[in-house]
């Protein structure tokens, strides 16, 4: 049998290819294992509303079936439904306050042929500078790191823990 953490009340695990977006000053949303994938923070500090994202590809052009099914799995789908999502729980776009972290290589340069982190980390800068929104902080790129991302809804505060390290972004 496998132990699972436990969840502290407020806290919400996103998944992989998954989203949770909060109102409640008290909620922690916190997602884990990011290497190339991409975990994206929004937080709209005036109608204390946050979210986040955790992305695992750039476009959903691979795979129009899956993105169907599942839109939180790629930068292009995901991001728009996580801002769309944060809107109806009243945030604006003006306000909100981005921040991402992930976007790891699998290998070193040479062996890291598709380049998924890279590509990730271009794609969410290209959508968010042609919809005029601002990335406020990120914690992206190395090689081979694995990542957790957590946002605390109640004070906008986003913290990344890798290699038993914190940073507040």
């Amino acid at each position: 049998m496998i132990a699972l953490p436990l969840l502290r009340a407020g806290e919400h695990v996103v998944g992989i290819a998954d989203m949770h977006v909060s109102a409640l000053p008290g909620d922690r949303l916190v997602t884990y294992a990011l290497g190339s994938c991409l975990g994206i923070t929004v937080h709209d500090p005036a109608a204390g509303v946050g979210g986040l994202l955790h992305v695992m590809l750039p476009t959903s052009a691979i795979n129009r079936e899956k993105a169907r099914e599942n839109p939180f799995a790629f930068v292009d789908t995901g991001v728009p439904a996580l801002f769309r999502a944060c809107y109806a729980a009243g945030a604006r776009k003006h306000r909100m306050v981005v921040k991402v972290a992930g976007g790891a290589a699998a290998a070193d340069e040479r062996d890291d042929r598709f380049r998924i982190g890279q590509q990730n980390i271009t794609a969410l800068a290209r959508l968010l500078h042609r919809n005029g929104v601002a990335m406020h902080a990120q914690d992206v790129g190395g090689v081979l790191l694995s990542r957790t991302l957590a946002l605390v809804v109640g004070s906008g505060d986003v913290v990344v823990r890798s290699n038993g390290q914190e940073v507040v972004l």
